[in-house]
């Protein structure tokens, strides 16, 4: 089996996003059940659509209905596993025990994932999960390639599917009661408020109840204990492969279409031979926190990212490309941009990383304009490349 690119989809438009650049199967969630409740997810009838859309395209898709399930979530949780399986979604992605036997009960002909949330990290858990009827498994974030490669060993017949690109939770496998102690957000029901990411310090009680802040610092940035730096494992693909990984697994459900796209086409040329040394710098053109390889080769004391901010990227997302003719583009308008400004080209195709000068320049009305100012404006922009819809168009930062 040639191992599986998947990527993420918080709605419709970026799962044509993730299908444009080349994705093989998505994830998504639904607007109940899904532990990213924040995104804009699938109603009903979207993801009917979407199934038929992915399917048409000869690619999958699963749904996330991962939260820890409570007693009055059940009989939701059996009418929503029951509706997943008659429209054939690919598979519902689940981490809670009572989730699986409600699964099983309700829509026995629906494949069953085991979510990273289940904290999965040894062959005899796998092989657990596979007697009662997962047919893959997200293992934790926590293993090594050494051990993913056990444990493929091991249980064979179970597909493993791996995280490799994204952003990280300090806590065990993202199994955190912090959001919900501090904001009343319980992350484990997809309301997480990345409490993890902000800065800390030691406050000091007095008797008489008076507070003094105590310096705690890492360094001169700040103490950002809790906040992990991003997973970046593209440099190391072909090891997961021999390992036995079926799955390669973008994290991203609330990131933009520009992020998903820029990540996954980097993904998608890695795995179709282009060297890491052509796509290394792709990564480094969306925003992110420092990068790490995390555990892939054993313990790793330098996953912490030391600061709260996120780099820009280098680039900077100008529009979207809905097609080209006669030697012109038509966008709509994401970032401003002026006549001279030389574009990049972000594509699943040929003129992937080609450049222009966009001298020439026309608003919706014809007008031949300097400046594209209006947001989700549509322009036309002189261009030598016949751009396909789906394109993007992006500009490197000064």
């Amino acid at each position: 089996m040639k191992t599986e690119l998947l990527a993420p989809a918080g709605n419709p438009s970026k799962l044509d996003t993730a299908l444009y650049f080349g994705a093989d199967a998505v994830y998504v969630g639904g607007k109940q059940f899904s532990l990213r409740s924040f995104a804009d997810n699938f109603s009903g009838d979207e993801l009917k659509a979407a199934v038929e859309k992915v399917h048409a395209a000869g690619k999958k898709l699963y749904v996330a209905v991962n939260i820890f399930a409570r007693n009055a979530d059940l009989s939701a949780l059996a009418d929503g596993f029951r509706f997943l399986e008659a429209i054939g979604a690919d598979g519902a992605i689940v981490s809670d025990p009572g989730a699986v036997y409600a699964a099983k009960r309700a829509a026995p002909g629906l494949s069953l994932h085991l979510s990273t949330q289940a904290n999965t990290t040894n062959k005899y858990a796998v092989k657990f999960w596979s007697d009662e009827g997962i047919s893959r498994v997200i293992l934790a974030r926590e293993l090594s390639v050494k051990e993913i490669s056990e444990i493929k060993a091991f249980v064979p017949q179970t597909e493993i599917e791996v995280f490799v690109h994204g952003a990280m939770c300090i806590s065990y496998s993202g199994r955190c009661l912090l959001s919900d102690y501090l904001d009343g957000r319980p992350s484990n029901r997809g309301a997480c408020v990345q409490a993890c990411r902000r800065s800390y310090g030691l406050v000091a009680l007095s008797p008489d109840g008076a507070e003094t802040l105590l310096p705690a610092e890492e360094d001169a940035r700040g103490t950002y204990i809790l906040n992990s730096k991003d997973l970046n494992l593209l440099a190391h693909l072909s090891g997961l492969e021999r390992a036995g990984v079926d799955s390669f697994k973008i994290e991203g459900r609330m990131k933009s279409e520009y992020y998903l796209a820029t990540v996954v086409n980097a993904y998608r040329r890695a795995m179709d031979g282009v060297s890491f040394g052509e796509l290394a710098s792709e990564l480094d053109d969306v925003a992110h926190r420092d990068y790490t390889e995390a555990y892939a080769f054993g313990k790793n004391s330098e996953t912490v990212q030391y600061k709260n901010s996120q780099t820009k990227g280098n680039c900077v997302y100008v529009a979207d490309v809905s097609g080209s003719e006669g030697g012109f583009v038509f966008v709509e308008m994401r970032n401003r941009f002026r006549a001279g400004d030389v574009l990049e080209v972000l594509s699943p195709g040929q003129y992937f990383g080609k450049s222009f000068s966009a001298d020439v320049i026309f608003d919706s009305s014809g007008a031949r304009t300097e400046d594209a100012k209006l947001v989700l404006g549509k322009y036309k922009i002189a261009c030598p490349y016949p751009l396909a819809k789906g394109d993007i168009l992006r500009r490197r930062r000064a």
